[in-house]
């Protein structure tokens, strides 16, 4: 069964920064592509992302390094990390009211599942693939250089207070990261797909 859809997505990044702050405080490690606009263009991707618009959240993750990212623009390579810091910016969002846990559980789980088609992901039910994230949403900590695992080792978001963390990550039953600690195994099988699964 061949579909054809148009999707949107947008990033924690686009959601969280605004230009006014970003640009002096960060410089070119604020560069991105598309480039972080004004507070009320971000004030704009809430209002439609709380409308159902955006079926996804993208981490843009391009880890420049820090020596790449301080020259001088338009030298300077434009993305920035984001995998790491996905989940704790978008629960800090729930609990300043901006964002519902359902709706961050749509972008994250079932909006992919049903864009790319995954089969036995998206939600926890019987005959789906046991993946899953606890989080305390009350944790509060602030993102530190030491917490960061990205060979690039920065993050534009480094020294903000958060409320909300992952304590761990199960995929397909097994534990591969709790507490901070990667497992010491890696474990995963191939993604499988509607397409290929049901032609």
């Amino acid at each position: 069964q061949n579909k054809d859809i148009a999707t949107c997505e947008v990033t924690p990044q686009h959601l969280t920064l605004a230009g006014e702050d970003a640009y002096p405080r960060l410089g070119t490690y604020a560069q991105m592509n598309p480039p972080i606009r004004s507070g009320a263009h971000r004030d704009g991707l809430w209002h439609w992302l709380n409308q159902g618009v955006p079926d996804v959240l993208g981490s843009d993750h391009a880890p420049h390094t820090i020596e790449e990212k301080a020259k001088p623009y338009p030298t300077s390579p434009s993305g920035m990390p984001g995998v790491q810091t996905l989940v704790p910016l978008l629960l800090n969002h729930v609990a300043e009211g901006r964002l519902t846990l359902r709706r961050f559980i749509e972008l994250t789980s079932s909006g992919p599942q049903r864009v790319f088609g995954l089969v036995g992901k998206g939600r926890i039910a019987l005959g789906y693939d046991a993946d899953f994230t606890v989080v305390d949403l009350k944790k509060r900590w602030t993102v530190g250089s030491d917490w960061l695992a990205s060979r690039c080792n920065w993050s534009p978001f480094e020294g903000m207070d958060l409320t909300g963390k992952a304590v761990g990550t199960i995929i397909r039953g097994h534990r591969v990261m709790w507490e901070d600690a990667l497992a010491n195994e890696a474990v995963g099988e191939p993604v499988r797909f509607e397409a290929t699964e049901f032609s």
